[in-house]
């Protein structure tokens, strides 16, 4: 009996131990396979610059913390009264005391372990903290209130908190676990003939308590650093009248009353009087109370509230200033724009190099197509949201809308290991279509497609192991690579010859040990056991863009949409990285997840996503990065080299954040202004345009972001922002921007349009200008003139008949928005789909284009046009050759005038024809006003 006790006695330790070991070797194996797959691809320094600092931080503050707490503990237990007294006590009491007096050691060990391992794990989660401390680079700016340079509270402000805080939190514990173990060996009693604490408890709580209130002394003289970034009023964040005046002053005040509490309770430890100290320590409680919240409400409530904008004008200015400059919208300029809302003959003659910028080909409603004319087989697949981008085609910059073709293994017949793992590795080239065209059918038209890849961009590698839906999920991983000589065995093409990687990327795993690591993370047996793993594989994973530069620059926030681009003959994709911070004095706190929200990161299956709901105040685009869609490898490269917090990060990464200088000339043609960063922007200018105090206090020019009309039943239905080419009133050029529409606060008609110089090329990439309608005269918004086209006679009659005839469904593509002709021209492509048909796709059909009042509508962005501005728009769009939209000229002999007469009069017809819901007249209408509108151009030798 006595050995089978035994026995079982010696489960739970057996247990134990290999719990522990089993979790110890987990920890290891993550640790370990992160820093093969770091090094990988040549960023091994940021995983051991991360990793050591985070060790170094939980050892340091860790030891700290369990060194003071469970010395305090010791000293506590060697201050034990050698006789304590008698009276009743607690059985608990007794058994407690027991306890620490039989084992002592590993109590100690045990109060150590158990706090120093939560302020270890509190300290290394602010690695990246003190490292941008360690390393701070000065703004060479200076704050108004306190002039101390930017970098103070960019960089010190937030780790001399954590440091305060550590401390404040360490000292507690100490007091807390002194009182406890005093308290268990009898040295404090709260009851019984000798209530109290012996002379060498005392001493000790009160050195304690002392400390203690000093550490806090010195957090509210800190705390009023703080005003300057937190949100001290309900107008703004940052420094306002009530905090200057009153919350500052008593920050100061209280800081000096808890030193002289603090030196109460120190002299305490030889006077032993505890009603002095303990009374001190009760008012500075009601001090801070009254100092703290009544003091500052009351000046609040009686001084600055009824005459609000008068105390906080020199604050609100402040507070403009800095959130303008931390943004980057200080040089954003706003121009008073009155937009004419009439339409003439040849109104757009001035405006032909702009035409372009209306994309017919919507990248949000034409994956359906992509995947019906381009898939080609079921295991491939396209994202939901397709990219814009510009390739020069023929001598031309064009608009095109790209995707690529990324492996689907939801589409794979036969879902075995072999097949999953080592077969259906990687999906296979880029297709692009015309962004400003479509074919006759309505489906797009080409630039590049088919498999293996044809048209005019040249792929030398076009294969993708890397992609935005390739390794979503955190088990898919590939195996991949042949030792020389072996037959290939990753499907390369339908049909076609097999093919075997031969990438830079990936973690060597043909060794037993990396077999042995990687079947622990992945809990897959089969890496051990399958043939197919041979000495010179590789194991690739990690496979998104934003995923990968992410972990390769924690440092960075990431843009939610990474596009493709063909760099040099190889794929690759472009990922925006943001350098921010939540500290920056004055400036305006934002949340990012709500601010980058719209009715494209909510769509359902969407692969654009919002970023992480932290709060900001200071945002810069210092980072482009690329990601070779073949081997993986990323590519830092730094692009706002002004930013202080970039050139932080260069200090503690070094060489991993390649120059400006070193981007090549064929990356630089596809780098662009990013989304996210224009998101935030454009919310802060909706208030921030204004830099007058008064005007922004009464918000009588507050804007908004409209919804977006064409997906209002969205999670959340803000509008996007679109890419276009832009020819901005004055200027001679059209230029790619990106481009946003406001409304007035609460109203639906346009207060503004916004666009940055999006190209990166050009020596203006990111000026921001704004063209503020006049308030004479209204100017409707995106969703009045949704509802404006949508409810045209003659728009809902065609749309009706043509649904009825054809059994098809029409959606309504991408409402743009263009300063043309003197004017503001709204421009929508509708799709036609067969509904719930098999193998159904939009296809375009119809352009609707807006401009005051006057609605077009008609097969071609040409027809359309040419009915709103009286039937001549002034311009050729050539929507069939691919060509630049010329202007066409004044007619200057009879046979244009003829000509001209002709075209109208057809229109005119055409218009009849629609209304009667007779489409096949109506286009034949059409097409013979465009051969006299073209017969006209000849005679004017064009």
């Amino acid at each position: 009996m006595r050995a089978a006790g035994r026995r079982r006695g010696a489960i739970l330790p057996t247990l134990v131990i290999v719990a522990v070991l089993l979790v110890a070797f987990a920890l290891f194996t993550n640790v370990w396979t992160a820093r093969l797959w770091y090094r990988s691809f040549d960023f091994g320094s940021v995983f051991s610059t991360v990793l050591l600092t985070r060790v170094s931080l939980f050892l340091v503050f860790g030891l700290v913390m369990a060194g003071l707490v469970a010395a305090n503990a010791a000293l506590a237990y060697r201050l034990r009264p050698r006789f304590r007294p008698q009276g009743p006590t607690s059985p608990l009491l007794e058994r407690y005391r027991e306890i620490v007096e039989t084992r002592f050691i590993w109590v100690m060990i045990g109060i150590g372990v158990v706090v120093g391992l939560f302020a270890g794990a509190a300290a290394s989660g602010q690695t990246l903290t003190f490292l941008a401390w360690s390393k701070r680079t000065p703004f060479g700016v200076t704050d108004p209130q306190y002039g101390l340079d930017v970098s103070f509270f960019v960089f010190s402000y937030p780790w001399w908190r954590f440091v305060l805080s550590f401390a404040f939190t360490a000292l507690t514990v100490s007091v807390i676990a002194a009182a406890v173990m005093h308290y268990v060996m009898g040295a404090v009693r709260f009851s019984g003939p000798r209530r109290g604490g012996t002379t060498p408890a005392q001493a000790h709580l009160s050195v304690l308590v002392g400390l203690t209130l000093l550490v806090r002394g010195v957090s509210y003289w800190f705390d009023q650093y703080g005003l300057e970034v937190t949100k001290t009023s309900q107008l703004f964040t940052g420094i306002s009248y009530t905090s200057d005046h009153a919350t500052a002053n008593a920050k100061l005040i209280l800081a000096i009353a808890a030193g002289i509490v603090a030196l109460l309770f120190l002299a305490n430890a030889v006077l032993k009087r505890w009603v002095v100290p303990t009374a001190g320590l009760v008012l500075l409680v009601l001090s801070a109370i009254v100092l703290g919240y009544v003091y500052p409400g009351a000046v609040q409530y009686f001084s600055v509230r009824p005459s609000e904008e008068l105390r906080e004008r020199s604050y609100i200015q402040q507070n403009i200033d800095a959130t303008r400059a931390a943004y980057g919208v200080a040089n954003s300029e706003v121009t008073d724009y009155s937009a004419t809302t009439t339409a003439s003959a040849g109104q757009l003659r001035s405006d032909a190099e702009a035409l372009p910028g209306i994309r017919l080909v919507d990248p949000s409603v034409v994956s359906p197509t992509y995947e019906q004319l381009q898939q080609v087989r079921g295991y491939y697949q396209f994202p939901k949201i397709l990219d814009v981008d510009r390739y020069t085609i023929d001598g031309q910059e064009t608009d095109a809308v790209v995707a690529v073709r990324e492996m689907n293994l939801d589409g794979v017949e036969g879902k075995n290991w072999n097949n999953l793992k080592t077969v259906y590795t990687h999906g296979l080239g880029l297709v692009s279509a015309y962004g400003n065209r479509a074919q006759g059918n309505g489906e797009p038209q080409w630039i590049t497609e088919g498999i293996p890849p044809t048209g005019a961009i040249a792929e030398h590698e076009p294969r993708i192991y890397f992609g935005e839906l390739q390794g979503v999920r955190p088990d898919e991983y590939s195996i991949v690579g042949a030792e020389p000589g072996a037959a290939p065995v990753e499907l390369d093409t339908p049909g076609g010859p097999n093919y075997t990687y031969t990438g830079k990327g990936g973690v060597s795993i043909g060794s037993l040990w990396h077999k042995v690591l990687y079947a622990a993370k992945f809990a897959d047996i089969n890496i051990l056991l399958s043939d197919r793993v041979n000495p010179a594989s590789k194991i690739i994973y990690d496979r998104t863009p934003r995923e990968r530069v992410q972990q390769a620059a924690p440092w960075l926030k990431v843009d939610g949409d990474a596009y493709p681009a063909v760099v040099q003959g190889r794929i690759v994709w472009v990922v925006d990285g943001y350098t921010t911070s939540n500290s920056y004095p004055n400036s305006e706190r934002i949340n990012l997840n709500a601010t980058t929200s719209d009715s494209q990161t909510s769509a359902p299956g969407t692969q654009v996503v919002a970023q992480p709901g932290d709060d900001i105040n200071y945002m810069r685009n210092s980072v482009k990065a690329v990601v070779d869609a073949y081997d993986g490898t990323v590519k830092l490269y730094a692009w706002d080299e002004s930013d202080p917090v970039l050139q932080t990060w260069r200090k503690v990464f070094g060489s991993v954040i390649q120059p400006k200088s070193a981007i090549p000339a064929d990356l630089l043609a596809h780098l662009r202004y990013p989304q996210d960063f224009f998101k935030v922007q454009r919310q802060i200018l909706a208030r921030y345009h204004q830099t007058d105090p008064g005007t922004w206090y009464r918000q009588s020019s507050l804007w908004e972001i409209p919804r977006d009309p064409v997906n209002a039943a969205s999670t959340n239905s803000v509008e996007q922002p679109f890419y276009l080419s832009v020819k901005w009133p004055g200027d001679p050029n059209a230029i790619f921007s990106l481009t946003t529409a406001y409304v007035p606060n609460g109203r639906s008609n346009l207060a503004a349009y916004m666009a940055v110089n999006a190209d990166a090329a050009s020596p203006d990439y990111g000026k921001i200008r704004i063209l503020q309608m006049s308030d004479t005269t209204q100017i409707d918004g995106p969703g009045q003139s949704f509802n404006a086209i949508t409810t045209n006679e003659t728009v809902s009659a065609a749309l009706r008949n043509f649904t009825a005839q054809g059994s098809s469904q029409a959606s309504f593509g991408n409402l743009l928005t263009l300063p043309l002709g003197g004017g503001l021209l709204y421009a929508m492509p509708i799709y036609a789909q067969r509904p719930g048909a098999t193998g159904s796709y939009p296809v375009l059909r119809f352009v609707a284009v807006r401009f005051g009042q006057s609605v077009g509508f008609g097969t071609s962005l040409q027809a359309a046009l040419d009915q709103v501005f009286k039937g001549n728009a002034g311009v050729d769009t050539d929507e069939g050759q691919g060509t630049t939209p010329t202007p066409t000229g004044e007619a200057d002999n009879e046979a244009a005038v003829a000509a001209l007469d002709d075209a109208s009069t057809a229109y005119a017809d055409a218009q009849t024809a629609l209304k009667a819901g007779n489409l096949g007249e109506y286009q034949n209408k059409i097409n013979q006003m465009q051969d006299d509108l073209t017969k006209a151009q000849r005679a004017l030798g064009r």
